[in-house]
């Protein structure tokens, strides 16, 4: 495309804008309504997958250790466990360590049992991939000098199946909200072409091709995605950077954190202002294929 050919084309594509204002303004609302629901949910579902990977990072096997295992028989046991292809790192933590642990967490009340400790020595065993968790446990189980092979039993399975859904639930939620962004921006342009039917005869009449009408309608729906994408960028942004700081330091002691404002906001800000160019020229290009009669 020549740039005298590409400058009409966008002289065009402002000029239609400016002809259908109040088009314009509902349609380019209507955007920025549906990437604010885009946007938030984006922010709550990478969120969620943030807090989802922490929980699921956080999963371990508390191999219990035979009282009867000499230090030989443990360092076989850890050799064995760390041949496993699932494992990523196994740690081991003293009896005495376990009690230390048991005494901060419980309180100290446990302290009467420092004379006499009834815990075990312990291999904390973490696995590659989180979902690996039970199948190693179970493995681990039929070692030689393993008193048990604790993980959570039940409760591990279920988070990791509500994970999942909550991660697919969001994923359609978004998909949907794009496709109503891309219908609505549509629907404009499809009512554009109905009113400049008469100027686009004639264009057709004096040899214009396809594409030189087809142009500035598609920059049409690349500006009404561009113009409703901008509100729902400042609205995130600020809004996010005030929930991060309040919530940052309250969070700071719990095994969970939320994404940092930085670079995730960026991260946000561009993925906004893509979908809202690609549903701005995907909206224009289903409604010039379906309703541009030429």
């Amino acid at each position: 495309m020549k740039a005298r050919t590409a400058g009409r084309h966008l002289r065009e594509s402002f000029k239609s804008l400016g002809r259908n204002g109040w088009m314009m303004f509902a349609s380019a609302s209507a955007v920025t309504i549906t990437l604010l629901l885009v946007g938030v949910f984006f922010v709550i579902m990478m969120n969620m997958n943030k807090i989802a990977s922490d929980i699921e990072n956080d999963v371990e096997v508390r191999v219990h250790i035979d009282l009867t295992a000499k230090a030989q028989d443990q360092e076989a046991l850890k050799q064995k466990i760390e041949n496993l292809s699932q494992v990523e790192s196994v740690k081991f933590s003293s009896k005495e360590e376990e009690l230390q642990s048991l005494i901060k967490t419980m309180g100290k009340d446990m302290e009467l049992f420092e004379q006499k400790n009834p815990l075990y020595d312990v291999f904390i065993v973490k696995t590659k991939k989180p979902t690996d968790t039970p199948s190693v446990a179970k493995q681990i189980e039929k070692f030689d000098h393993v008193e048990s092979a604790k993980y959570g039993e039940g409760k591990v399975e279920k988070l990791f199946n509500v994970l999942k859904i909550s991660r697919n639930v969001g994923l359609v939620l978004v998909i949907g909200l794009l496709f109503t962004a891309m219908f609505l921006i549509s629907n404009t342009i499809k009512i554009t072409i109905f009113a400049r039917r008469k100027e686009i005869e004639i264009m057709k009449l004096v040899g214009a091709t396809n594409w030189f009408i087809r142009w500035p309608f598609l920059m049409e729906g690349l500006w009404l995605g561009v113009i409703g994408s901008i509100l729902p960028i400042l609205i995130i942004s600020v809004g996010y950077y005030y929930l991060h700081t309040f919530l940052a330091p309250r969070l700071q002691s719990q095994l969970i954190q939320i994404l940092d404002f930085s670079p995730f906001v960026f991260e946000v800000t561009g993925v906004l202002l893509l979908m809202g160019v690609l549903i701005g020229i995907w909206g224009s290009t289903m409604s010039i294929r379906r309703f541009l009669k030429i």
